[in-house]
Order: C-alpha cells, then sequence, then structure tokens
C-alpha cells in the first residue's frame, strides 16, 4: 500500500522487481534532496537577509512615511524665469479679434455647442492647488474633500471639471494665480461659454440648487456682491473672487489684461498693495489681491466694465462660512435644498482658515471641525440619492435612511439629482 501511494506521487517507475522498484524510489527521494536542499537554504537564506534589511530600514526610519521628508524628492529643475524689468507685463499676446475667432470655429464645430440645451451653456469649473504637498499633514485630505464635492455638484449639473496643480506664470504666484490659467482655458476651450472659477477652500452646500444662467444673458461678469458697497463705499470685501462665473468673450480678456498689471510678484505687488490700502475702505496693509484690485478697477472705472458685471446677492455664490455652518441643523429643519441662499446656501467659502497653510486666521479645531460639517451637509443630498446618510454632520459614519425594495427603479428622486432634465436624450421621430 505504501508503495502504492508513492507511486501515485511520484509516477509509475519501470515496473521492474521489488528490488529495482526500492532502488528506483531510493534515488528519486536522495536526488530531491540532492537538489531541493540548496534551494531551500538559498530561499531561507535570501529571506533572513530581507527581513533583516526590512528591519535596517525600519530602525532608520526608511520605511516610515511619517518621518520621511518629502524634500529629498520635490524638486524642482532650473531657476524661473526673470523677467524684463524694463517691460510691462501682460498676461499674453495681445488678441482683440476673439469673438469673431470664436464664432467662426463654433460654427465650424457644430457638435461642440456653447449651449447644451435652451438657455443652459456649457461651463468649466475651474479650480486647483499647489504643486507641492500641504504645508499640514492634514491639508490635503481636506483637498481631496473639496474636490470630491466639487466632482459631486459638476456631475449632477452637466458641468465640465478641470482641476489644475500648475503654475503656470511664476510672476503670478499667490492670490493671482488664477488669472494665467483662466486665460489659457478661455482661448483653448471656444465651446465653453462660461468659466466657473471657484477656490481650493469653497464647497458646494446646496447639490440641487441650478445657477439661474437667464438672469445673466447681458452680463460677462457675475461675482457675489453688493453694488452699493463696491461703487459708493469702495469696500475692499464688497465683493468675493473666491467664486465666480466669466463669460468666454473679447470683453473678459480685455477684462483680464486690465486686472492683470497689480499682480507680479515683488515690487510691483507691493507698491500696488499700498495703493488699494490708501483707496479701499477698512483695507488691512498687504500686498496687492486679486480681490482688491477688482473693487478698485470696477469703483474707478465703471463706465468702462460695469455694464456687464453682475453683483449677486440674492443666493450665496459665495458663502462666508462663519455666519453659516453653525446654522446648518437649522436649515435641514426648516428648509430645503434648491434655495441656494441664506436658508440653504449654494457654496460655503472658508476664507481665512487656509488648510493647506501652517497658520490660518482662525482656529484650526475650529475650521477643520466646520469643514467637516460643511463636507458631511452636501454629502448627504448626495447619499441620500441612495438611501444613506451620515449620522450627523460631524461624523464620517453613515446610516441606512431608506429600506431596500425588491423595485428600485421605483424609488422617488425627491430632489431631482438622479437623472437631471438636462440628462434626457431627445430622440428625434419621423412621420
Amino acid at each position: 500500500m505504501t508503495v502504492v501511494v508513492l507511486r501515485g506521487t511520484i509516477g509509475a517507475g519501470k515496473f521492474g522487481t521489488p528490488e529495482q522498484d526500492f532502488n528506483d524510489l531510493k534515488n528519486h527521494f536522495y536526488a530531491a534532496r540532492k537538489h531541493g536542499e540548496p534551494h531551500r537554504v538559498l530561499t531561507e537564506s535570501n529571506q533572513a537577509n530581507n527581513n533583516k534589511n526590512d528591519e535596517a530600514s525600519n530602525a532608520d526610519g526608511a520605511n516610515n512615511y511619517a518621518t520621511f521628508d518629502i524634500n529629498k524628492i520635490l524638486v524642482d529643475e532650473g531657476e524661473d524665469e526673470k523677467p524684463d524689468p524694463n517691460r510691462p507685463y501682460s498676461l499674453g499676446p495681445k488678441i482683440s479679434d476673439w469673438n469673431q475667432l470664436r464664432e467662426k470655429w463654433l460654427s465650424e464645430n457644430p457638435s461642440f455647442s456653447n449651449f447644451i440645451k435652451p438657455n443652459k451653456p456649457r461651463v468649466l469649473l475651474v479650480t486647483g492647488s499647489s504643486p507641492k504637498p500641504c504645508e499640514n499633514p492634514v491639508g490635503d485630505h481636506y483637498l481631496l474633500k473639496s474636490i470630491k464635492n466639487k466632482i459631486d455638484y459638476c456631475r449632477l449639473h452637466g458641468i465640465e471639471i478641470f482641476y489644475n496643480m500648475a503654475l503656470l506664470d511664476a510672476e503670478m504666484a499667490g492670490f493671482w494665480a488664477k488669472l494665467p490659467l483662466i486665460r489659457k482655458l478661455l482661448l483653448s476651450h471656444p465651446e465653453v461659454e462660461f468659466l466657473w472659477w471657484m477656490d481650493s477652500d469653497a464647497m458646494f452646500t446646496d447639490m440641487a440648487f441650478e445657477v439661474p444662467w437667464e438672469r445673466y444673458k447681458d452680463s460677462n461678469f457675475v461675482m457675489h456682491g453688493w453694488n452699493e458697497m463696491v461703487y459708493d463705499e469702495k469696500n475692499w470685501i464688497g465683493l468675493n473672487t473666491g467664486s465666480f462665473l466669466l463669460r468666454n468673450c473679447q470683453w473678459s480678456l480685455d477684462l483680464l489684461d486690465a486686472w492683470s498689471p497689480m499682480g507680479p510678484k515683488g515690487k510691483i505687488r507691493d507698491e500696488a498693495g499700498k495703493v488699494l490700502t490708501r483707496e479701499l475702505k477698512n483695507r488691512p496693509v498687504f500686498e496687492a489681491d486679486d480681490q482688491s484690485a477688482m473693487v478698485y478697477l470696477l469703483a474707478t472705472q465703471r463706465d468702462k466694465w460695469g455694464d456687464k458685471v453682475y453683483l449677486e446677492n440674492a443666493y450665496y455664490l459665495h458663502g462666508y462660512w462663519g455666519i453659516l455652518v453653525d446654522r446648518y441643523e437649522e436649515m435641514i429643519e426648516n428648509y430645503h435644498p434648491g434655495l441656494g441662499d441664506h436658508r440653504w446656501p449654494l457654496v460655503t467659502h472658508f476664507v481665512g482658515c487656509k488648510p493647506c497653510g501652517k497658520f490660518g486666521d482662525y482656529s484650526v479645531e475650529r475650521c477643520l471641525k466646520q469643514m467637516d460639517r460643511a463636507f458631511n451637509f452636501g454629502d448627504n443630498q448626495i447619499l441620500q440619492i441612495y438611501g444613506f446618510t451620515h449620522k450627523s454632520l460631524a461624523s464620517r459614519r453613515v446610516r441606512r435612511v431608506r429600506n431596500e425594495t425588491t423595485n428600485p427603479l421605483e424609488v422617488k428622486d425627491e430632489l431631482g439629482l438622479l437623472h437631471p432634465a438636462f440628462k434626457a436624450v431627445r430622440v428625434s421621430t419621423t412621420s
């Protein structure tokens, strides 16, 4: 029986005499041991060496992400190109016939219409962050939450999205980095009717609200703000440039050209900051920023730009977090998504929190707690489509709020977010 089992394992052999069969088995196992032993020893030796290397790596921290100095691999090649101090700054070559060029392109490419349905323009939402990791470990996590939030809103409203992590013009770092990017995207995407800029520290908190595009048929630039504060008071917070809509047209290119001269870093930006502090109400002393520059431009050149600028305050294209986030529970109890205003804000903007930096203008704990609440407030409107919600606005965990059913297609989409009307395909019929 033993021989049968062994033969079943190693093969039938040559079917010789019992003595020959015994010798055959002995030789087989001797050969297997002879060739297998070195292999086993080598394998064990390699494993031992690997374990020693791992222990050594762990000992000196080579495997520890928390202690690794990221600057070892964040190496910028070469130096930034130094501008000619004798030449005035420009975002690019002067373009004067963009409307004609764009109209011709649209007529030659009818499949890329600038309107995806009547009164619904093709929109590109643009946002971004630094090419380097955040200066604090948790900052990148909140950037991830912020972009996830924007992707959700854009998916529901038929908006394309562009996330940028490249500084296109070293002269326009900081506040001003958006301007070269916006100009490049307008010129590269003639099919886009409106570009929607949104800061990385702003989140959508009303997923059901649709921008009233028809209201802006005669406007090229839409910002959250108040005419009295900008044109009468020249108040530096009379508008906000953290979230705005800009039409793709010649007027907008001209505006960017007029907006950008205060932006180049160094002496120009510092001197411009002094002018803005002197001319604008309540502005602190610091270098020129894009928001103050826009208030100054509109207040001093209203005749040139004002007719095409819409300062929106009927809903929150930008909503200051400090007056909104603590009221979320009240909003949930008394109101519903789709309002966009103080009752249920479209955008909650965490101005001053600077989650990607080392220091903010407010308590870190307060900012991060409130950012979590804002994210969950918006995310609940996404999760409810699928029958879930966060256990609380402070919790990452979710709970089921709708029982499973054998007829899932009969479940009512209460906010109309699962299959928005604009996504319906019109089927042409012929009689």
